[in-house]
């Protein structure tokens, strides 16, 4: 059984295992994508919006239905990443909590 000190000790360290996790996280980059490609939106691990980029050929003012459901579809991509990610690099630090 672990003392109360052991057990401290070893949160103090999952504490900043998972902020360095939760820093690398921040500093990459996402980008999630519409269909063809035509609408990339480029996020921040800790979901800041850095870019949307538009083709060319998506851009019609007949046509501006199409080019915002594209970037919902990148958007939403980027943000369905970045929570895989999470997931992936934070969720290993459920099982290790002392208690």
């Amino acid at each position: 059984m672990m003392n109360m000190q052991q057990m401290m000790k070893q949160a103090q360290k999952l504490q900043k295992q998972m902020e360095q996790s939760q820093a690398e996280l921040a500093a990459t980059q996402f980008t999630g994508n519409s269909v063809q490609d035509l609408v990339t939106a480029t996020f921040t691990g800790d979901k800041k919006l850095v870019s949307i980029d538009f083709k060319p050929e998506v851009v019609d003012a007949d046509d501006l239905e199409t080019l915002q459901d594209m970037t919902v579809q990148a958007v939403n991509d980027a943000l369905s990443k970045i929570d895989d990610a999470t997931k992936k690099k934070l969720g290993a630090f459920a099982g290790k909590l002392p208690f």
